[in-house]
């Protein structure tokens, strides 16, 4: 189920109110500026209606007008106690000190309009603070709990164990295949040469068809590598046969070329090589240099790459804060089973010193050939252990063959592989 983010709502809910507050606060008018000066009350009622008489401090004008009194002001100055004799009494009030108006009598009252605005404001503010802070605390607790299962070092070592498993790797295949590249030819010309030398009579015990050899060796058919080149609509055309009969031909020479392909076998001749001869021993030498112990941290660097990889998949949330709290429900909850598969695979791989292991058998890859064109290194060291030469090409050309069988279970290859190199 998809988290559904209650806390930002929270959060939302709260700036909402907050942003009310500011609203309201900034469109309250301001109080005006005024002037203190004293009435005189001409009249008062008794609640506080009253006719008052005042002087324009800015005109030095009298003005006559209504106002509401403060009833409960002393008596004193309230009328006839203000001035024996007389119906008048005494208050204090304002002007205004400003704009169209100033000089105007300014009743306080006024002011409640903009004090219930301000009231207003705080209200909302202090209802608005509330949630926010609900919000925030919930979020960062949240949050926190989630950055619990944050292991950015152990992701970190595992990326570089990693590459450099999959750099070991890619230089063992890269020195395969350039040995394979070297080989290809030569075995080419051999297979060829072999094919060339069986005649096309020995197709005819492999068809369930009469085979015209003569018919065929008249229209210059010899041999199984004439078949295998003519194709089968060459061949159904100078022999007289039908398309399928052809095709059965053609197919039997295909089979009876697997075979001698794989029955042929590179011989290297360090006395007289040609060029192609001294590419494959320079390519060779690379491989018998670096030893069995390069191909055997190779493929288990093979191994553990593909073990690491998917660790770092599950525990990639892991990397960083960031990455964690942008990482769903589903993939936080096996993030620790990951990172402890992760670190399973680093402390194995620590204990059996892999890490030193792939970076020694990367050097003694990447020094590749000398660069000699004859291979006079290469030769003189074929010379001294030509088995080597000849079980590291049968290593190569049978991994090229698909001869060597795929671990069931890699997990399991992998332990044994582990096991072993400690011996």
């Amino acid at each position: 189920m998809k988290h559904v983010p209650f806390f930002r709502w929270v959060v939302t809910l709260g700036l909402v109110l907050i942003g009310c507050s500011v609203g309201v606060y900034l469109t309250t008018p301001d109080y005006p500026d005024r002037k203190q000066v004293d009435l005189t009350v001409l009249s008062e009622a008794p609640d506080g209606t009253c006719t008052v008489r005042w002087t324009d401090p800015f005109e030095l004008a009298e003005h006559t007008g209504p106002y509401r009194c403060d009833p409960y002001r002393p008596a004193t100055f309230k009328a006839p106690n203000y001035e024996p004799g007389t119906d008048l009494g005494w208050d204090v009030g304002h002007v205004l000190a400003e704009g169209a108006q100033k000089g105007e009598l300014y009743s306080l009252d006024e002011d409640e309009d903009i004090e219930a605005s301000i009231a207003l404001s705080d209200q909302l503010l202090g209802i608005g603070l509330l949630p926010t802070i609900i919000g925030l605390v919930g979020g960062n607790t949240r949050s926190l709990a989630r950055l619990i299962g944050v292991r950015p070092a152990v992701v970190r070592k595992g990326e570089r164990l990693r590459e450099r498993a999959v750099q070991v790797a890619q230089d063992h295949t890269r020195a395969e295949e350039a040995v394979r590249t070297a080989w290809a030819p030569l075995h080419e010309d051999l297979v060829e040469k072999r094919l060339d030398r069986i005649p096309v009579a020995r197709l005819r015990g492999a068809t369930r068809t009469r085979l015209p050899v003569r018919l065929l060796e008249r229209n210059g058919i010899h041999s199984v590598r004439d078949v295998l080149d003519a194709g089968a609509w060459e061949v159904a055309y100078v022999g007289g046969l039908g398309r399928q009969e052809a095709e059965r031909v053609w197919e039997a020479a295909r089979l009876m070329s697997e075979r001698v392909s794989r029955d042929t076998t590179v011989r290297l001749d360090a006395d007289r090589p040609d060029a192609r001869t001294a590419a494959l021993l320079n390519a060779l030498q690379v491989l018998v240099e670096a030893g069995p112990q390069a191909r055997s941290a190779a493929h288990t660097a093979d191994l553990l790459a593909g073990e690491l990889r998917r660790a770092l998949a599950g525990a990639a949330p892991a990397a960083g804060w960031r990455k964690m709290l942008a990482a769903g429900r589903a993939e936080r909850r096996y993030v620790p089973m990951a990172v402890s598969e992760l670190r399973r695979l680093l402390a194995e791989a620590e204990r059996d010193g892999m890490a030193e292991r792939f970076a020694q058998a990367s050097v003694d890859l990447l020094r590749g050939a000398d660069g000699d064109p004859a291979g006079l290194s290469a030769r003189i060291d074929f010379d001294t252990r030509p088995a080597d030469y000849y079980e590291a090409l049968a290593q190569v050309v049978d991994t090229t063959e698909g001869t060597v069988p795929i671990p069931p279970d890699p997990q399991r290859r992998l332990k044994s592989v582990l096991r072993s190199s400690r011996r």
